[in-house]
């Protein structure tokens, strides 16, 4: 049975999030943003290094708020944002994503979030092994080049240092680790509908996929 699930699939800097947020927001659905989940449990593993108790502290210990600015996450009461959004945190969940235990802790976590009320699951792994029975799966790529400028300004917006050639040999090698892991690898889902989102801008993405969404979800 199809379920009421958008799945947004691709790689780093892809849009993924932009996109997600939008529909999320267009058809009133819940929100996962699972590479959000993934620096979570980089940031715990970095602190406990034990996999059980980071499933255990993500279970008992994180909560999600949001505003204008988007998501926030509280860990207890301390908000550790921030902290996870770093280049740093980044590199570790993607080294730390590989690991069989690591996907298996995450799996029913990121499940749970759905509800009857529908969902957006942005993510690398969403239509093909999360959600296979999600109704719109959606895979969005784009260039290295574009995806590292979009990174490059979004980093220069935090006020961190940037290197645009290391910026781009980073998300080249960050992408052949994804699509070359043995588990869970970084591949469009068969029934996905693939976007190169290379030379459009985000209000074309969301114009297209609200199309898709109103044909599937009649929204």
């Amino acid at each position: 049975m199809k379920l009421n699930i958008i799945t947004i699939d691709g790689p780093s800097a892809s849009g993924k999030g932009s996109l997600s947020r939008n529909l999320a927001k267009y058809l009133d659905f819940n929100i996962l943003d699972s590479g959000l989940l993934y620096r979570i449990y980089a940031y715990l593993f970095s602190i406990s290094g034990n996999h059980d108790e980071v499933k255990e502290m993500i279970n008992e210990q994180i909560s999600f708020s949001s505003d204008d600015d988007g998501i926030k996450v509280l860990k207890d009461t301390n908000d550790i944002t921030l902290e996870l959004r770093t280049e740093t945190t980044a590199k570790t969940a993607s080294q730390i994503s590989a690991l069989e235990i690591t996907r298996n802790n995450l799996l029913d976590i990121q499940r749970d979030f759905y509800s009857d009320r529908g969902l957006v699951a942005d993510g690398r792994d969403m239509g093909t092994v999360v959600f296979p029975e999600a109704r719109l799966k959606i895979f969005l790529e784009a260039s290295a080049e574009v995806r590292a400028k979009r990174r490059y300004l979004e980093l220069q917006n935090r006020g961190q240092e940037v290197n645009m050639p290391d910026l781009i040999a980073d998300i080249e090698s960050r992408d052949l680790k994804d699509r070359t892991r043995t588990i869970s690898p970084l591949i469009p889902a068969e029934d996905s509908i693939v976007i190169d989102s290379s030379n459009m801008s985000l209000d074309e993405v969301l114009s297209f996929t609200k199309k898709l969404t109103k044909k599937e979800f009649n929204k």
